[in-house]
């Protein structure tokens, strides 16, 4: 007979204060599950207050502290793996290296005393589609990537490593799945590559300066479908449906785009963001020679003035926005869009507006006095 402490789901989430990650602690301790949330630096403030919910600070580079920290967790049915080193560009040996060791170190501490594990997922992205370095592929006509495209064979994808180490350590022993988001729409003030916390603190300082709500980048990126987006509430669901519907649904040893579904263009929901900020949204919204590296490179000062002003949470503008990210976002010279056939096929449905995901995170992130 099964003790409770065996049938009792638990979860561990690496990159708990992540887009993703604090999404998947809300859901899973409604559903009554018990959380271990792992991350490096402390939480400036709880995810969620619930006894069913544990942080733990760790740093995974280090093996003798991963192993210290999470020699505990031995009831962990569920492993999480929402998370990942940026300390190196995306594309390098560097990066590939440090994050498979992040994993490595993990997976030795968590596989060594949960003998009870049931599942593995793990969060990479559409970008696994790409190369980030150039001479990028382009293609004339609408072309939508499926989770059985071959592997960019020139590039240094540090996506690829992480499957493979999942592929080598749990194969024929524990289930374990893989979900590729394209561009993730959540909160946080955590995340590198942070589209709403950049496109929410340029809106506030247009809105405060009165300044033209404007679109940098390319006609193309601007007119036409370029990029997916993922809701973190959908990427959520998305995981803990691969994790626990593995016993009717073929989950195991698979990958699944992680995309909202509707396809749409930036010219079409701009003027709605502008109106949710409060901005002058002018008769001509795009302009190619907008760079926001450029442009919002000495607000810095304005936006300190702003937190203060507003009683917000004490962040640097830097801290919420990438500038770089944005301008690379809006002028990449190559498609990126992904197919839903095989996650609609097997049964995960779940759909969402972008311009609704991306109006509903602004007033999340008002909410918690993250913006004005």
């Amino acid at each position: 007979m099964a003790t409770a402490e065996e049938t009792c789901s638990v979860a561990v989430i690496f990159g708990v204060t992540g887009l993703v990650g604090k999404e998947l602690v809300r859901k899973l301790t409604s559903k009554s599950w018990k959380v271990y949330g792992i991350a490096r630096n402390p939480e400036l403030t709880p995810t969620i207050k619930s006894s069913c919910y544990h942080f733990i600070s760790c740093d995974l580079l280090n093996p003798l502290e991963t192993q210290k920290k999470l020699s505990s967790l031995h009831d962990v049915t569920h492993l999480f793996w929402v998370t990942w080193a940026s300390q190196f560009p995306l594309d390098s040996h560097e990066s590939c290296e440090q994050n498979k060791a992040m994993m490595a170190n993990a997976l030795n501490s968590i596989l060594s005393v949960a003998k009870n594990l049931k599942h593995v997922s793990l969060q990479t992205g559409t970008k696994h589609y790409v190369s980030l370095q150039p001479p990028f592929e382009e293609k004339e006509e609408l072309h939508y990537y499926n989770e059985d495209c071959p592997r960019v064979t020139r590039a240094h994808n540090f996506y690829y490593a992480l499957e493979d180490l999942l592929m080598e350590r749990l194969n024929g022993k524990v289930s374990w799945s893989v979900h590729r988001p394209g561009l993730l729409l959540g909160s946080s003030v955590r995340s590198f590559y942070n589209f709403m916390g950049s496109l929410c603190v340029y809106g506030s300082i247009c809105k405060c300066l009165n300044l033209p709500f404007v679109f940098g980048g390319t006609r193309k990126c601007w007119e036409e479908s370029y990029i997916d987006g993922s809701d973190a509430r959908l990427v959520a669901d998305q995981h803990i449906w691969a994790a626990t519907e593995s016993d009717t649904v073929t989950t195991n040893g698979q990958a699944f785009n992680a995309i909202n579904g509707p396809s749409f263009t930036w010219k079409e929901i701009w003027p709605a963001l502008g109106e949710k900020f409060g901005v002058q949204v002018p008769d001509e919204m795009f302009t190619e020679n907008f760079w926001f590296s450029i442009a919002m490179a000495d607000k810095k000062q304005v936006w300190e003035e702003m937190v203060e002003k507003n009683g917000l949470v004490q962040r640097k503008m830097e801290d919420l926005a990438n500038w770089e990210f944005l301008d690379a976002l809006f002028r990449y010279p190559s498609k990126l869009l992904g197919s839903r056939e095989k996650v609609d096929r097997l049964g995960f449905v779940s759909r969402i507006k972008t311009v609704n995901s991306i109006l509903y995170w602004i007033d999340c992130m008002k909410g918690e006095k993250v913006i004005p």
